[in-house]
C-alpha cells in the first residue's frame, strides 16, 4: 500500500552550508515552529524555504539572494578560483514519493547555480553542473530511460531547472514521465506558500476596498474583513472565537465599517459597549488578530497563486510566520498555537514559523517545536 501523502508537500528543508548552518536538515511536521535564542539561525530556516518557494516559482536567482554573500557559511574559505558559495535543499512527499532536490549555488564572485540535483527512489532524475564559466549556462542531463537513456542540454544558470522541466521534456517514455511527476510534485508544493509578517503600525490604517486578498504585511486586514465577513459564516465565526480568547476585554463581533471617503476600517464589537477601532489596539493584538485571520481563510483570500496543476481540493498551503510569537504574551501564543495545530490537523494548510520562547507553544498538543539552541 502507498503510503505517500496525496497533496506535494514538503517534509524535510536541509541547510547543507548556509550561514551558520552546516550538515542541518530538519523534519517538516503540519505545524513546526523553530525555537532559540537570537543568532540560532531560526529565521534562516525559513529564509531557506521562502528562497526555495521563489525559485519553484520561476523567480531569477537574483530577485531571490539580495546578499548572496551573507548566506555564504561563516569562515568558508574560496576555492583556487575564488569561488565561494552555500548549499541547500528540501525533500517533498506526494503521489510520486519523495523527491529530494538539492542546489549548490556560487556566491563570489558572481551569482549563480552550479549544481542541481533531483533524485527519487535512489534514482538521479536530473543533474546539473557547470561546464564553462563564461557561458551563463550549466550543463543538465536528465533521465530518458527510452533509446537514449540521457537527455542532456544547457539551462540558465538563474534559474531553477526543475521548474523548466515541464517545458523541456515530452513525456514520451516511461523515465520521462517518472521525472516530470518528481518536478512537478516539488514545484506544486514549492510554489504554494504565503510568507506572512504582519506589520502592526500599517494595519492601524484604513484599508481600500479591492479584491480582497491579504498582502504578506497585513496592511489591507479591513479590505479582507470587509470581503470575509460576508462571505463564509462558519470561518468568521471562528476568527470571532479566536479574538474573544485573544484580545482584552468583551469581544462579540470582528468587523469591517465604511467609512466616508470610501475606505474600510476593522473594528472589535463590544456587546453593549462602543466598538473599538483595532488602530487602538497594541501590537501583540493586532500581529495575534492578523495570523488567526490568515489560518481561517486560504489560497482564495490570501495573496498567493494556488498551483493550477492540482485540484483545490488537493492542494496543501504552507504559511510561512517568522516571528510567530511576536509581541504576543504566553496566553496568545497558547491560543494562536492552539488554532494552527487545529487547523493544520485538517491537512489543508501547515505553518512553519519561528518563536523567540518555546515554552508557550510546548504546552500545546499537536504542535512540534524544534529548539536551535539545544
Amino acid at each position: 500500500m502507498d503510503a505517500s501523502p496525496a497533496r506535494p508537500t514538503v517534509t524535510q528543508l536541509r541547510l547543507s552550508a548556509f550561514k551558520s548552518h552546516r550538515r542541518a536538515a530538519f523534519p517538516l511536521a503540519p505545524l513546526t515552529l523553530f525555537a532559540g535564542a537570537s543568532g540560532s539561525g531560526k529565521s534562516s530556516v525559513l529564509e531557506v524555504y521562502e528562497a526555495l518557494a521563489r525559485l519553484g516559482a520561476g523567480d531569477e536567482l537574483g530577485d531571490v539572494f539580495d546578499d548572496p554573500a551573507g548566506c555564504i557559511p561563516e569562515q568558508a574559505g574560496a576555492d583556487a578560483q575564488g569561488r565561494r558559495g552555500f548549499r541547500i535543499g528540501c525533500t517533498v512527499d506526494g503521489p510520486a514519493g519523495p523527491v529530494e532536490l538539492d542546489l549548490a549555488v556560487q556566491a563570489e564572485p558572481e551569482l549563480r547555480i552550479v549544481g542541481e540535483r533531483l533524485t527519487a527512489g535512489g534514482k538521479l532524475l536530473l543533474s546539473t553542473a557547470l561546464r564553462d564559466p563564461a557561458r551563463p549556462t550549466v550543463q543538465a542531463a536528465w533521465h530518458t530511460a527510452g533509446n537514449v537513456p540521457v537527455t542532456r542540454a544547457p539551462l540558465p544558470d538563474d534559474r531553477l531547472g526543475t521548474a523548466l522541466l515541464p517545458l523541456r521534456v515530452a513525456g514520451r517514455t516511461e523515465g520521462q514521465r517518472q521525472v516530470l511527476a518528481a518536478a512537478e510534485q516539488v514545484v506544486v508544493a514549492l510554489r504554494s506558500v504565503f510568507a506572512c509578517d504582519p506589520q502592526p503600525q500599517r494595519m492601524r490604517r484604513p484599508a481600500t476596498v479591492g479584491e480582497g486578498r491579504l498582502r504578506r504585511g497585513c496592511d489591507n486586514l479591513a479590505e479582507v474583513l470587509y470581503r470575509t465577513q460576508s462571505e463564509c459564516a462558519i470561518r468568521h465565526k471562528q476568527l470571532v472565537a479566536a479574538a474573544r480568547a485573544g484580545c482584552s476585554g468583551p469581544v462579540d463581533a470582528v468587523q469591517a465599517e465604511e467609512l466616508l471617503n470610501g475606505t474600510v476600517r476593522a473594528v472589535l464589537g463590544r456587546g453593549d459597549r462602543s466598538a473599538t477601532p483595532v488602530g487602538r489596539l497594541g501590537e501583540g493584538e493586532l500581529r495575534y488578530l492578523a495570523l488567526a485571520l490568515v489560518l481561517l481563510t486560504g489560497p482564495g483570500v490570501l495573496a498567493v497563486d494556488p498551483a493550477g496543476e492540482v485540484p483545490p481540493a488537493m492542494q496543501s498551503l504552507t504559511v510561512l510566520a517568522d516571528g510567530f510569537d511576536r509581541s504576543l504574551d504566553g496566553r496568545q501564543t497558547r491560543e494562536l498555537v492552539a488554532l494552527a495545530a487545529a487547523i493544520c490537523g485538517q491537512g489543508h494548510i501547515r505553518v512553519v514559523g519561528t518563536a523567540a520562547h518555546n515554552s508557550s507553544a510546548r504546552e500545546v498538543a499537536g504542535a512540534t517545536v524544534v529548539d536551535l539552541s539545544a
